[in-house]
């Protein structure tokens, strides 16, 4: 697979029980297929640490506004967004495989923020409470048109913590 930020050939490298794929002496970007990504973005998953070092080519230079295509569908393009409630670290997720771009340094901070699961989760229900819960409860109550919406708004949720969020299966998400 090519690099989606620097185009240079990515390397497999196992982690744990997953295999992901690098950017080594290029940009030092990660891909991480579907469901990969969680079982490296907590401090306490020691599988996580050797990706934290890999090795970057000073000469390469990366473009972060630009629009990347993914590195497995080839002509999807990915879809920029935060990866929690804190809204510091932005990454790229394919909206048809579901994997995901990290460029370099993007791992260490999503582990930075969060201690646990539980915690990145918790943050997550506080945010959606805060933001639409009172909203949804009323447009639920109103029916029709009015919970079309609801679930509208609770789909859009999952861009703002895709890690875990999934309508319907969060009983504040709605649908």
């Amino acid at each position: 697979m090519k690099c989606p930020a620097c185009d240079n050939q990515l390397e497999q490298r196992i982690v744990g029980d997953v295999a992901v794929d690098v950017c080594n002496n290029g940009c030092a970007g990660i891909w991480f297929d579907n469901h990969e990504l969680q079982h490296v973005d907590e401090q306490h998953e020691a599988a996580g640490e050797s990706l934290l070092q890999i090795a970057k080519n000073p000469q390469t230079s990366v473009d972060h506004s630009e629009k990347r295509f993914c590195p497995k569908c080839e002509s999807q393009k990915m879809m920029k967004h935060f990866m929690s409630v804190k809204r510091e670290v932005e990454v790229d997720e394919c909206p048809n495989c579901g994997g995901f771009w990290l460029d370099a340094g993007e791992l260490g901070q999503i582990r930075d923020q969060f201690e646990t699961q539980a915690d990145r989760e918790q943050a997550a229900h506080a945010y959606f409470s805060d933001t639409f819960g009172d909203e949804i409860e009323t447009m639920l109550a109103q029916g029709g048109e009015k919970r079309k919406r609801a679930g509208s708004i609770a789909r859009m949720f999952r861009f703002v913590c895709p890690s875990y969020y999934i309508p319907g299966k969060q009983k504040w998400g709605a649908f």
